[in-house]
């Protein structure tokens, strides 16, 4: 099985090569290395502290990009499931789903803890009932859920519906989670982007740019895990398999009997 699901004869091979290469071949964990380490360098060095929140503030530049990249994933958990309960089972979109979920279970699970650590800073106390908190911890849930749900026994059709519908309706919390802070009394502060107030931005230009920079930095990271999450889960095509088991057993015979072995795809064309 190829490694990308992209499709060399639709592209020009140049831009389909260089495609492949920038997810497969490392580029894109590269260049997220990079981003982040530019965002912590600027987020911790460069720009100065909020003048109400002090050193607490700098916080933001991981809880708000690990929402973002959850936010993403959750979105990507609904495309795969939407995808399933259309088309049936497709190993393509089943790995998606599962590699999505994971990352966004994680990065709502950053998002709880940092955001824990900032209430304490900024309310004096670990957690509070507020209506932020509560939906994010219950999003965080009906993910988990999502996950032990696609692990469940049983007949794979019915677990595969099952979390195909359970992802495609859970992503209406995404929505309940970001517009809380103005839906309810909070003691949350309001959105930092994505805000009714797209004109006036609720920060300093530089503290805006570091975040977007963060943000970026995330986005491009979360895009590396899950493709490569989905080439570990994507089932190995049945030639491969055999080549593989081939390798093993060549690899057995030389120890034992010391000749060099044949290379697999000579042996697998034998088998043929």
């Amino acid at each position: 099985m190829p490694r990308s699901t992209l499709r060399p004869g639709r592209l020009p091979g140049r831009l389909a090569g260089r495609l492949d290469g920038l997810f497969h071949g490392g580029m894109l964990g590269v260049v997220a290395a990079a981003a982040a380490l530019a965002a912590v360098v600027v987020a911790l060095l460069v720009v100065p502290p909020d003048a109400v929140q002090g050193q607490a503030q700098r916080l933001m530049y991981l809880h708000v990009p690990a929402a973002w990249t959850a936010y993403l994933a959750f979105a990507a958990v609904a495309l795969s499931s939407l995808a399933t309960l259309a088309g049936g089972h497709d190993p393509r979109w089943e790995s998606l789903g599962q590699a999505a979920a994971e990352l966004g279970v994680a990065m709502t699970a950053v998002t709880l803890v940092e955001g824990s650590i900032w209430g304490h800073s900024a309310w004096g106390v670990w957690w509070a009932w507020d209506p932020r908190l509560v939906s994010t911890a219950a999003l965080f849930l009906v993910y988990v859920g999502y996950l032990a749900l696609r692990a469940l026994p049983g007949d794979p059709a019915r677990v595969r519906r099952r979390a195909a519908l359970l992802g495609a309706v859970a992503i209406v919390q995404v929505p309940v989670v970001h517009f809380s802070v103005l839906w309810w009394r909070t003691l949350h502060q309001p959105p930092s982007i994505l805000g009714p107030e797209l004109s006036s931005p609720p920060m300093a230009g530089s503290m805006m740019a570091t975040l977007f920079l963060a943000v970026f930095a995330f986005t491009l990271a979360g895009a590396w895990y899950v493709t490569r999450r989905v080439q570990q889960l994507r089932p190995a095509a049945p030639g491969a398999s055999i080549e593989t088991g081939i390798d093993a057993g060549l690899e057995h015979e030389h120890a034992v009997t010391g000749l060099e072995p044949a290379p697999a795809s000579a042996a697998a064309e034998e088998l043929v």
